[in-house]
């Protein structure tokens, strides 16, 4: 007779294994325990075995029937059903390991060796926010154009539309990779391109115009606040680099009688060692510095730890408190000055001056420019801003 949900619940268990027959070799076996797993007997290539087919009520009654007949049309096939339940198994847990999230990490690792720190923890912070939650568990090479839209999607949905393409970016990297590897066959996001909204292009705020520059370093001159930003606030233009690079400088790097700044690989962007030439005006503000915070390990420390350098926005917040708006001059406006004057009005050439910038620079032969590149006409460049500043200053706009 079949077994009925009511006969099973109502088994109580012996002190020997129970076998509770249904019908066409399956059966609940009822442990002393209390526990009922669900079998199947059968025969295969003249060998008498058995399948386990789940546990009740985890399994239930008809749930265990459906497990038994698609054994039995297996075996109808010619095929063992405990060799097919082994290969879907292995096969699920070679999906698991090819999963997005899986390869995007194991890209991530390999990769982050040559990124600043902020860049590899910004791309995994949108990689667990916005693709992982959605994609992450998915074998990657089944992971198709349109689940990317979706899941890109909902970036764009909340406005963050430049955040938006910088995460499909990073997918097709992994998906890149994952091809390289053997994982995947192709990167789905190649076919998006074009179905994201355009990013309309934001440029950070910068002043370029003379004789505003000229006010704004005797500002600066003039500054209230403490004497250590007030000198970040002076080298900012005179050195041109990233805001970051130049709060978190330190006195070990500086070789003040060699008039150079010699920035390590791990601190820059395109983790490649960077040289700063120092003009004379820069050694000035640097040794004055020198006295008040040169026993310590940064130029510009914290006000609340001398082991940590001064924060984020220790510069604009300073360039706030003279009184520039959010839309007139920003900590990379210094960078788009020095870029947009250098070229414009004291005439040097553009690979000096993206060299000095620290871009990526190419010779004609494809060959990168190391820290050194002209370094001779860098240094005369870097000495001809600091007098054009100077003048500025002073009030005098000719070049």
């Amino acid at each position: 007779m079949p077994l009925t949900d009511t006969a099973i619940r109502n088994a109580k268990p012996g002190e020997k294994p129970i076998k509770m027959t249904d019908e066409r070799g399956m059966y609940l076996l009822l442990n002393p325990n209390g526990s009922r797993w669900w079998r199947f007997d059968y025969r295969f290539a003249g060998k008498r075995k058995t399948l386990s087919m789940g546990v009740y009520p985890d399994t239930g009654l008809k749930a265990a029937r459906d497990n038994r007949e698609k054994a039995r049309k297996l075996l109808a096939a010619g095929v063992d059903p405990s060799d097919q339940l082994k290969a879907e198994k292995a096969a699920g847990k070679e999906r698991s390991a090819n999963s997005f999230e899986v390869i995007a990490r194991e890209w991530h690792s390999k990769q982050s060796a040559t990124w600043v720190d902020l860049h590899a923890s910004r791309i995994m912070l949108r990689m667990e926010n916005d693709i992982f939650p959605w994609l992450g568990g998915r074998p990657i090479a089944e992971v198709t154009a349109k689940e990317l839209l979706a899941t890109v999607n909902r970036i764009v949905d909340r406005g963050a539309v430049e955040s938006a393409h910088r995460v499909l970016q990073n997918c097709g990297q992994v998906f890149r990779y994952a091809i390289a590897t053997g994982r995947a066959e192709r990167n789905p996001g190649a076919d998006l391109r074009g179905a994201l909204p355009p990013v309309k292009p934001i440029h950070l705020a910068a002043i370029i115009e003379p004789n505003a520059i000229g006010g704004l370093l005797r500002a600066m001159d003039s500054y209230q606040g403490s004497f250590v930003t007030r000198c970040a606030l002076r080298l900012a233009p005179l050195l041109f680099v990233r805001p970051g690079e130049l709060r978190q400088a330190e006195w070990v790097e500086f070789d003040l009688d060699a008039a150079q700044w010699n920035l390590p690989a791990e601190k820059m962007k395109m983790r490649e060692p960077h040289l700063v030439p120092l003009a004379p005006q820069a050694v000035a503000i640097l040794r004055e510095l020198q006295l008040l915070t040169g026993g310590g390990r940064y130029l510009f420390p914290s006000p609340r730890s001398p082991q940590r350098p001064m924060s984020n926005n220790g510069v604009l917040s300073a360039l706030r408190r003279m009184g520039y708006g959010t839309g007139e001059m920003s900590g990379h406006g210094f960078r788009a000055m020095a870029r947009t004057v250098l070229d414009e009005v004291l005439q040097f050439r553009p690979d000096y001056i993206e060299h000095q910038l620290a871009h990526a620079v190419k010779d004609p032969n494809g060959r990168a420019y190391n820290r050194t590149a002209h370094l001779v006409e860098r240094r005369k460049m870097m000495a001809a801003w600091a007098d054009y500043l100077d003048s500025l200053k002073a009030g005098n706009l000719t070049s």
